[in-house]
């Protein structure tokens, strides 16, 4: 109790109340932000990590010193990844949530300058974390909607076709063999259960880049097979 007593000492109470609370507000901006648009880490999510972080700085400076600091800052830095790969997920081949780890990212950041009384940096920080998820979501969202050349896009392709399962290793046989003579060598084949009659052949091709009209061509040819029932391509740029 003694001990704790002579641990409280007004200046260090008033500096760690303003980086906390400094951790706060920052860090409930860009929670605000992620909440408006529903996103997996909010409000409580923001600023919970930002005040985490900004007390464990601080706590560090105020036993350690400065070296002391920096130590705590870079485990914050290793810790928060766990966090933020929690909130990435994989559907359908589609990653979801990097944006959201992203900003978990930053406001560790800026409660950790929070905590080391940085708060001017912790300020900026804010302003750009903002500025990323706000200013730059209509600039990208236009770059999605130009038309792009397929052989510029760099992306996972790949080929599939539906047969019943007596035709399978026909079916597997015959692709195969197109992708090669279209050079298109497949990285993995997977089958996969279609209904209780058919499956569906993935063939993951190698090449990063297609040429859009040649696999049309080779889908259309496939497709034209009286074993075949339906035959496609697709690009997921998602890795």
């Amino acid at each position: 109790m003694i001990s704790t007593i002579n641990h409280l000492r007004l200046d260090t109470l008033i500096d760690t109340s303003v980086s906390l609370l400094a951790a706060f507000v920052l860090g409930g901006l860009i929670g605000y932000e992620r909440q408006f648009r529903q996103r997996t880490a909010g409000l409580r999510t923001n600023v919970l990590v930002s005040v985490g972080a900004a007390l464990f700085v601080d706590m560090a400076a105020t036993l350690s010193g400065h070296e002391g600091a920096v130590h705590v800052v870079a485990y914050v830095v290793s810790g928060i990844g766990f966090l933020g790969a929690g909130v990435i997920m994989r559907e359908e081949g589609n990653v979801r949530g990097l944006n959201t780890a992203a900003t978990l990212w930053g406001s560790a950041a800026i409660g950790a300058c929070a905590g080391a009384d940085l708060l001017i940096e912790a300020t900026l920080g804010t302003l750009f974390v903002l500025a990323a998820n706000i200013l730059l979501r209509p600039v990208a969202n236009q770059i999605n909607r130009q038309p792009t050349d397929t052989m510029d896009v760099e992306a996972t392709n790949a080929v599939y076709v539906i047969t019943a399962k007596q035709h399978q290793k026909l079916t597997m046989q015959k692709l195969v063999h197109l992708l090669q003579t279209s050079s298109y060598p497949t990285r993995e084949i997977d089958v996969h259960a279609f209904g209780e009659a058919d499956v569906e052949i993935e063939a993951v091709l190698n090449s990063t880049s297609v040429d859009a009209v040649r696999l049309d061509t080779l889908v259309s040819e496939l497709s034209q097979l009286d074993y075949v029932h339906q035959a496609f391509w697709s690009a997921s740029t998602s890795d």
